[in-house]
């Protein structure tokens, strides 16, 4: 039967309305492409600082926490240096023996190293030119690597004599000359050697307070070492 015309009307305005509420759903449920999540800005990993050492590094008669490499990576960060100090020390440890294992402490992939060798070639009287041939080996051989290093100069004991301690002394002077690339820090124990209160009994390893001292001290050199650092 024919509908009056404003039947139809009323019929068609419901059937526009439902297709008109149906389209309007049907957006709801077409998927829609959002953008990827841009990352944010990844935090720079910290620079591996090697710390190629003896007893002094190793932090013989202290706690891990009180030894030289964990004091200067404290101070570091505390200045807003993202660093982290390896320690390479070995009590006992020569030139030589740093020398010998020098492959092997570079296995950790530092970006900078420091070389604090010597201490126990002067308590061994080790004749300053086989000393001067190990460091220069092992310097050459991180300037081949292209690694920045920061050189940090001994002196001998008193009892060896004043000739022999002059010519040691000098081995390190000789060093920072024919590698001016190299940060020099003339004396690791500068301010703590001879001090009572900042070493332990035995005179030669410092203390708790003297570590502290030491890497007080040579902080500045340090700073000036990881400035060479590619990004540093």
């Amino acid at each position: 039967m024919a509908l009056g015309a404003s039947s139809m009307i009323r019929r068609y305005g419901r059937r526009a309305a439902v297709r008109r509420a149906l389209f309007g759903f049907g957006l709801y449920l077409i998927p829609i492409a959002l953008p990827a999540a841009i990352p944010g800005p990844r935090a720079a990993e910290p620079v591996r600082l090697l710390m190629l050492g003896d007893s002094i590094t190793a932090g013989y008669g202290l706690d891990h926490a009180e030894a030289l490499p964990r004091r200067l990576e404290a101070l570091l960060r505390e200045a807003g240096a993202a660093v982290t100090v390896v320690d390479a020390g070995v009590s006992g440890d020569t030139t030589a023996g740093g020398r010998s294992r020098l492959d092997w402490a570079l296995a950790d992939d530092p970006q900078a190293v420091i070389v604090a060798l010597g201490g126990n070639d002067g308590l061994r009287g080790v004749p300053p030119a086989e000393t001067y041939a190990n460091l220069s080996d092992i310097l050459a051989r991180l300037k081949a690597r292209g690694l920045p290093v920061l050189l940090a100069g001994m002196l001998a004991p008193p009892n060896l004599g004043a000739d022999y301690g002059r010519e040691f002394s000098e081995t390190f002077q000789r060093l920072a000359r024919e590698y001016p690339e190299a940060v020099f820090y003339p004396f690791l124990l500068d301010g703590v050697a001879g001090e009572p209160s900042l070493n332990q009994p035995d005179r030669i390893h410092p203390n708790a307070r003297g570590a502290e001292e030491v890497a007080r001290r040579m902080l500045p050199a340090v700073r000036r070492l990881l400035s060479k650092v590619q990004g540093g």
